[in-house]
């Protein structure tokens, strides 16, 4: 399922263990990689690899397989450091950090005191009717028609909708930033990416700098108030932080939901059981983030550490594939069977220190939109002579998804 790759291999690095993953080929397949590609990495991968290409542009990193590895790295920051491991600055020669992504303790925990009450339970619950009116003033262009386009006509709209307001971004620009997003996110290209990295820049240092000029009621006005060490937040650090919410805000509950709605479109029993009992809905949620979570996520080593007897030299990446991890049959009985009962811990929004900022939000926003999707539409399933395409890379998800029902 992997085979060895002609790169050259630092010394330390054992040939047996060179691997180029298939997960990170960056194309579309029609062979759902969670039925197939991913038990087959469990079965025939070792503990620990080192993949040719989990990184984009084809870069190296060790690859951890299982969940517990990935556990014990999360909750050691001391050893595994997040600083500067997304290259998004390198990639166009600059040195900013996103925040608080790639921030290490112990400033990271000042910049988390600054953040974690704008994204509290409580205030991301205060959003709860703004969320649920628009899943269904989009559910509504569609629900008479007897099908849609779901990525396009939902899964795409629905949450960029809810990070544009909270930014204050302009909603009427919205195909012009999901555009740039995917060459950040969806693409092998290095040039490509760095492009759309410096079109993200100057947009949100235009919105900063006008912020500042002009106060308004959004976020990013609140952003320049925040303190860390005793002072403001400096002008790259307001951007780091805004950069943070593009990234997350507009990729990651798009590509689980078309995760989710696939499995659902293909599993009509399930949904019929959260129809009968909608307050399985929560745990449901639970479960659908660790089946089909999506994102691989890196530390870098910090200091020359052995993994499984494998020696890790300082600055190398650590990559670990939530996909992988959350399907990982040491870890989870049957792996492979969505259990709305299961109530297991899961990774898919991170662990330790790093735990997603927005996670409260992303929960709520997969509630919604499973409860109003189903309350208003009926039984539905994958259009009838559509094959669905998946992605395979550092986001796993469905890119085109089209459903009916009568």
């Amino acid at each position: 399922m992997a085979t060895a790759a002609q790169n050259d291999i630092p010394p330390h690095v054992p040939a047996e263990l060179v691997v180029r993953l298939p997960l990170y080929a960056r194309v579309n397949t029609y062979d759902n990689p969670q039925e197939t590609l991913i038990p087959e990495m469990h079965a025939t991968l070792p503990p620990i690899c080192y993949a040719t290409n989990v990184f984009p542009g084809d870069q190296p990193g060790w690859f951890l397989r299982r969940a517990e590895d990935v556990q014990a790295i999360l909750r050691d920051p001391d050893n595994f450091t997040k600083n500067g491991m997304g290259k998004w600055a390198q990639n166009i020669g600059e040195d900013w950090l996103v925040i608080p992504t790639e921030i290490d303790p112990p400033i990271h925990t000042d910049y988390r005191k600054a953040l974690n009450p704008h994204f509290s339970p409580q205030k991301m619950f205060a959003l709860k009717d703004q969320i649920r009116d628009r899943a269904r003033t989009l559910i509504d262009e569609f629900k008479d028609r007897g099908e849609c386009d779901f990525i396009g006509q939902f899964s795409e709209q629905y949450p960029v909708n809810i990070v544009l307001d909270l930014l204050g971004l302009p909603q009427e620009r919205m195909p012009e930033f999901l555009e740039w997003e995917k060459e950040m996110l969806h693409t092998n290209d290095w040039q490509v990416r760095g492009d759309a990295v410096r079109k993200v820049k100057n947009y949100l240092m235009e919105e900063i700098q006008a912020r500042r000029q002009s106060p308004r009621d959004d976020y990013i006005s609140k952003v320049l108030d925040f303190e860390v060490d005793g002072r403001k937040w400096n002008e790259m650090e307001v951007f780091g932080h805004c950069f943070n919410l593009y990234l997350g805000g507009l990729d990651t509950v798009t590509s689980l939901l078309g995760n989710i709605f696939n499995f659902l479109a293909q599993n009509p029993e399930k949904q019929n059981s959260l129809r009968a009992d909608p307050s399985q809905t929560v745990l449901a949620v639970e479960e659908f983030l660790r089946g089909f979570a999506v994102v691989t996520a890196f530390r870098i080593a910090t200091r020359e550490i052995e993994i499984h007897g494998q020696k890790i030299m300082p600055g190398e990446y650590v990559t670990f594939a939530s996909p992988v991890i959350s399907r990982d049959p040491e870890f989870y009985p049957e792996p492979q069977d969505i259990r709305f009962d299961r109530k297991a811990p899961h990774m898919a929004l991170g662990s330790g220190i790093h735990k997603c900022l927005g996670m409260h939000l992303a929960r709520l926003e997969l509630q919604i939109a499973v409860e109003e999707f189903l309350a208003a539409i009926p039984e539905f399933r994958v259009k009838d002579g559509f094959r669905v395409p998946y992605f395979l890379g550092n986001i796993l998800h469905v890119s085109d998804l089209h459903l009916q029902w009568n």
